[in-house]
């Protein structure tokens, strides 16, 4: 391997993909540092807590609130023990319309 860290070759992959530019955004930092700003910005749809530590995650969740921000903060600290689809459903919107097919 070349020693590169995960975020990297995830852009890698994104930049030689079919999506349009600015459908994913990458951010690399520490929780810590990055969580404030986007929790307050206004231009940020949602925000997953994980990572965050715990007695941060009041203001975080009320600086979120203050612009109607998702935010999905997860009971257990390690994400990998249970892999599963919560994380993406707590931030995917489902819609069911109707189509008349014929008269």
């Amino acid at each position: 391997m070349s020693g590169r860290s995960q975020p990297c070759r995830s852009a890698e992959v994104l930049a030689t993909s079919d999506l349009p530019g600015g459908v994913v955004n990458l951010l690399t930092g520490y929780p810590g540092e990055l969580a404030p700003w986007l929790a307050s910005h206004r231009d940020v749809n949602a925000v997953d807590l994980t990572g965050v530590d715990p007695a941060d995650r009041p203001a975080l969740q009320q600086a979120a609130a203050d612009n109607v921000k998702r935010v999905y903060a997860p009971a257990d600290e390690d994400w990998r023990s249970d892999p599963s689809t919560a994380r993406l459903a707590a931030f995917v919107e489902t819609k069911t319309v109707w189509h008349p097919v014929g008269i």
